[in-house]
């Protein structure tokens, strides 16, 4: 037992020794790490989308104090790389900041930018950007991301109350669903939001207002004008009707000289298909880059006009566009003087 207990206390004492050992070098390369001075930096901005809001100047001047402090050839133990990456994330426009040293005493900065994903104008004319945290971002002065626009954002608080942010919600969704299509991005030139929240949208092409409604089923209501301007406006001419309304199941509803015609749908199509439509909707690739002026027309959408092209649209009498119970007759020789729908062949699809 004697013996037993001899060996485990010379145990203890060599592992313990060859501990300190460790300990005390250990020490020491971190002593003579920190006398080291730094050889350089190198500063990567990743993670962003193409329009760079922040650039490597912009970094290293928060780094060097504006010029203050210098970089190279400072002690590595006069950084506080912990206090450096807190200051780059305060910017609105840095997501996230990583900070180290490599192995040859070079600064390695990582820069995550955040994303904007819509611009909003506020019913007072302010802007600004919105991310995918639906986060506010300000304007840059050095470049106008091309996104979607959205006009007559009811507040300019920036602590939304619930209906606020259900409709930040839905803006979020439209414009990440219209950025993956170009030609969405193209036609759309902006999006109204109307006193109760609803969307209309104002095209690159024609002379006609889309009645979005709210942001339900937006995907469905993007397929519904799709096929609309596919099998419709690409044979009867984009300036054809006034009004398009894709808010209910199935149909689009179309306001021409006044009436409002229902008009059933004639087949699903695919999402692509609007990239393979006719010359006429291929002509919506034009320019439309954003830049830092209001939108087309700042007002409140129900003093708006259509983009007319310098042409004055007729005046339409129908103020109500919800679906019939019934397919209502042409009635053309009645006293009734409201607008008449004349309900084509109803050839339903699915959803």
């Amino acid at each position: 037992m004697a013996k037993l207990s001899t060996k485990k206390i010379l145990l203890f004492i060599l592992w313990a020794t060859i501990g300190t050992v460790v300990l005390v070098f250990t020490v020491q390369a971190m002593n003579k790490q920190r006398e080291k001075t730094c050889r350089g930096y190198d500063i990567d901005i990743a993670g962003g989308s193409d329009n760079w809001f922040i650039d490597k100047k912009d970094v290293l001047a928060v780094l060097s104090n504006d010029g203050a402090k210098v970089i190279r050839g400072r002690s590595l133990k006069s950084f506080d790389l912990r206090v450096m990456e807190e200051k780059l994330e305060k910017s609105p426009w840095i997501r996230d900041a990583q900070l180290f040293f490599d192995n040859n005493e070079v600064l390695r900065v990582t820069i995550t930018e955040a994303k904007p994903i819509a611009r909003i104008f506020t019913v007072t004319g302010n802007s600004f950007y919105i991310d995918t945290a639906l986060q506010r971002l300000p304007l840059s002065a050095k470049v106008s991301a091309r996104l979607p626009v959205f006009t007559s954002f009811p507040t300019d608080k920036e602590r939304l109350g619930s209906a606020d942010s259900a409709l930040m919600a839905d803006i979020k969704a439209m414009s990440l669903y219209m950025a993956k299509d170009p030609l969405w991005m193209a036609q759309i030139a902006q999006v109204d939001i109307m006193p109760d929240r609803k969307f209309e949208m104002i095209p690159t092409i024609g002379r006609h207002v889309i009645e979005f409604g709210n942001g339900q089923d937006y995907e469905k209501k993007f397929r519904r004008l799709l096929i609309f301007y596919k099998d419709v406006l690409s044979k009867t001419g984009m300036d054809t009707y006034s009004r398009i309304n894709v808010q209910y199941n199935r149909q689009v509803i179309g306001v021409k000289g006044g009436h409002a015609a229902p008009i059933h749908l004639p087949a699903p199509v695919r999402d692509s298909a609007f990239s393979r439509s006719t010359s006429t909707l291929s002509a919506a690739r034009v320019n439309t880059a954003n830049t830092e002026k209001p939108p087309i027309d700042p007002r409140p959408a129900t003093n708006r006009k259509p983009n007319s092209g310098g042409k004055k649209n007729p005046p339409a009498k129908s103020q109500s566009y919800e679906t019939p119970a019934k397919p209502l007759k042409n009635q053309a020789t009645s006293t009734d003087n409201r607008p008449k729908a004349v309900m084509p062949k109803r050839n339903p699809i699915k959803q």
